[in-house]
């Protein structure tokens, strides 16, 4: 039975760790779920994770690295090893003839986890180095290969292949594949923090939540959630901007109105009368880099701008590396988006040497696009603000910002890297407010200010 004192320690030591992770958890929010635990039944592991999910998971994204933690500070309690029904002794065939009658049913059985706990014992510990073995879930997978089971497995729950029944069937297999590849993993997990220290394998095992990935650094899956990621973000900031705009809807006085209602009255003005107000949607001129060093950064951003299109009265889009070039019309209604960004470096002119110089393409722009750019434009400048040593025409773009009603910049690296190397981030920054923009979230954050 764990003592007070260490489960007070555990509870402060897993809300850090949460925190640490990327999930916004606010002191209040700990006390919290520090007042749920006084009214649940500890010993009940399932509840505990329920209690602790429920006071401090504030989105789905969010649960994936909450559950990761949660097992490794709350671990399950290893059982002897009875539960799996299979000797010490069992070779291979008997093992694999185990896991296919633990895949058939349901992962929830207790047998199931215990089995995954006994094949990583059995097969998870290999020489990482010399003089040295860790745990990995890997050899466990290769030695017990699940997925080449799934023949012999359709064979034995189906009485005849084929239609609806297989679909099930496979559809009940690859999820209890998969939950089974989880139940190895976590225990990898769990023997590597009673060896290294929970915080150390905390702070390597779990991703930040997807809205805080750094765009330049998100893995192949991580793009694909990404992209996920921007239309239900555009339909949130869209709601918020409308309700915003409602509610600040204040015209100017209507005197006449006002002395038509006073006669009823005296003559004494009791109620005011508004003129309904102008609607205003502003312009959107989007000059975004495209060079490959930040062109994930450019694509999700062109995604939300898109997204976002009929909160503006006119949007209109530039793509640059050395030079630049409209790619508006690769974004017309109906278009597939994600196909126009593929079809942005094909089909657009703004690559003379490959090499990005903002101060050419401020230049060609002002030449090639004189009316882009007015009073009722909000510039959008997308990029690292890496010309590679070239000359910045500061002037030039001061021209281009002094011409719009609002001029931007979001910046896809880290602030502390900014003016090293050829950054020129201060110079620019000193023209056009820059702001940093590595992930989902302060993209977020920078699309509220901008509406």
């Amino acid at each position: 039975m764990t003592t007070p004192a260490s489960l007070v320690d555990r509870h402060v030591g897993f809300v850090h760790a949460l925190r640490e992770a990327g999930l916004p958890v606010s002191p209040a929010e700990g006390l919290d779920a520090a007042q749920a635990l006084m009214v649940i039944d500890l010993a009940e592991r399932e509840t505990l994770r329920e209690a602790y999910a429920a006071t401090l998971v504030k989105r789905p994204a969010h649960r994936p690295g909450f559950d990761m933690l949660f097992d490794l500070w709350f671990p399950a309690v290893a059982g002897d090893g009875t539960a799996t029904a299979v000797p010490e002794e069992a070779e291979l065939p008997e093992l694999r003839e185990r896991l296919a009658e633990l895949l058939m049913g349901d992962p929830a059985d207790p047998a199931f986890r215990e089995f995954a706990r006994a094949m990583v014992g059995r097969f998870g510990q290999v020489q990482a180095a010399p003089g040295r073995q860790s745990w990995f879930s890997f050899p466990v997978l290769r030695a017990l290969s699940p997925e080449t089971l799934v023949a012999r497995m359709l064979a034995a729950m189906l009485d005849e292949r084929g239609g609806l029944p297989e679909k099930v069937a496979r559809r009940h297999l690859s999820r209890t594949i998969e939950a089974f590849t989880e139940a190895v993993a976590s225990d990898v997990r769990r023997r590597i923090a009673e060896e290294s220290g929970v915080e150390k394998i905390a702070r390597s095992a779990v991703r930040p939540p997807i809205d805080q990935v750094d765009f330049l650094r998100a893995t192949k899956d991580e793009l694909a959630r990404l992209r996920r990621e921007v239309y239900p973000l555009a339909r949130r900031l869209a709601t918020r901007l409308s309700i915003r705009q409602k509610r600040g809807r204040r015209g100017r006085l209507d005197f006449r109105r006002t002395v038509r209602a006073s006669l009823s009255t005296g003559g004494v003005p009791l109620t005011t009368h508004l003129r309904p107000p102008r609607p205003h949607r502003p312009e959107l001129v989007v000059l975004c880099d495209a060079s490959d060093s930040v062109s994930t950064f450019s694509h999700f951003t062109l995604l939300l701008t898109f997204a976002l299109r009929e909160q503006f009265t006119k949007v209109r889009a530039f793509a640059f590396v050395d030079t630049v070039d409209e790619i508006t019309g690769l974004f017309a209604p109906g278009a597939d988006v994600l196909d126009a960004i593929g079809r942005l470096t094909d089909e657009a002119d703004i690559v003379r040497f490959g090499r990005t110089d903002y101060g050419h393409v401020f230049e060609r722009f002002a030449e090639r696009f004189p009316d882009a750019v007015g009073p009722r434009t909000s510039l959008l400048i997308l990029g690292d603000a890496r010309s590679n040593y070239q000359a910045p025409a500061l002037g030039t773009l001061k021209r281009l910002a002094g011409r719009a009603r609002h001029a931007y910049w979001l910046n896809p690296e880290p602030r502390a890297q900014w003016d090293t190397g050829d950054s020129l981030a201060t110079s620019y920054g000193s023209v056009v407010p820059m702001h940093e923009c590595r992930n989902v979230a302060q993209l977020a954050a920078f699309v509220e200010t901008l509406a």
